[in-house]
């Protein structure tokens, strides 16, 4: 416990350490809440769905907290460059206690950075439906930290340098989150576009969150629940598998 809990508080001071990085890694969500948000404002309202700050911030913080996740994740390639690696798989630890710190580290910043987005939506004029919605949201907010936070690991694993980390990005979590439903609604979509937002873990994170926080749900609670269950699972026992392949 005290293994994780040290690489759980090293994962959490790498970003609270400086308020700059704090600011930018909040810029491209609030460009696409204010931007979006207010900018498809009006075309939203006219097809009858309201207001679309109200539907596309839930997607927002879901996008922060992908984003951040991943990328604590991937940090693993910064920590094999400059040797911390190397000395964190040497400790008398078992390696599993080692993805927990830094899965669990990286899920805390992830959660802390849609956190600040949601208050920023707040000020901007999203309402959730009520103050007891936050709980549940929060939780599904560590889900999403969790799943993807487990994928950024397993990806960082099996990279060697930052060159392919472009393709992941334009190939992988680019597509997850357009996939996901946070900039548009999940229904009547033609058949291609269901299956794959069905297949999309992101979906039903999203749909958790705006299920709390609006009591408007395309999946349903309970799906979006057992889903990312799984898929924290099997991305923790990937990235399990990967990162105990790592050669010193």
């Amino acid at each position: 416990m005290e293994v994780i809990y040290a690489l759980w508080l090293r994962e959490v001071k790498r970003y609270t350490r400086s308020p700059v990085q704090i600011l930018v890694s909040l810029g491209q969500p609030m460009l696409y809440l204010l931007i979006l948000g207010f900018g498809l404002g009006p075309v939203f309202e006219k097809a009858g769905r309201g207001s679309y700050l109200q539907f596309v911030a839930p997607g927002v913080i879901g996008m922060s907290i992908l984003f951040s996740s991943v990328f604590s994740g991937v940090g693993l390639l910064f920590d094999r460059q400059f040797g911390f690696l190397k000395e964190t798989l040497v400790a008398p630890v078992p390696r599993t206690t080692i993805l927990l710190g830094r899965t669990l580290g990286g899920a805390t910043v992830a959660v802390i950075q849609g956190t600040m987005v949601l208050i920023a939506a707040m000020l901007a004029g999203f309402r959730p439906v009520s103050a007891t919605a936050l709980p549940a949201a929060f939780g599904f907010m560590l889900f999403i930290a969790v799943v993807f936070g487990a994928l950024g690991t397993a990806i960082g694993s099996v990279l060697q340098d930052m060159q392919g980390f472009q393709v992941i990005m334009n190939f992988l979590i680019m597509p997850i989150y357009f996939l996901s439903g946070a900039l548009f609604p999940l229904a009547n979509l033609g058949i291609v576009l269901t299956v794959l937002t069905r297949l999309d873990p992101l979906a039903y994170g999203i749909d958790g969150i705006r299920s709390s926080l609006l009591q408007a749900s395309h999946f349903g609670a309970a799906l979006d629940v057992l889903v990312l269950s799984v898929a924290a699972c099997t991305f923790l026992a990937l990235g399990t598998y990967l990162f105990s392949r790592i050669e010193i």
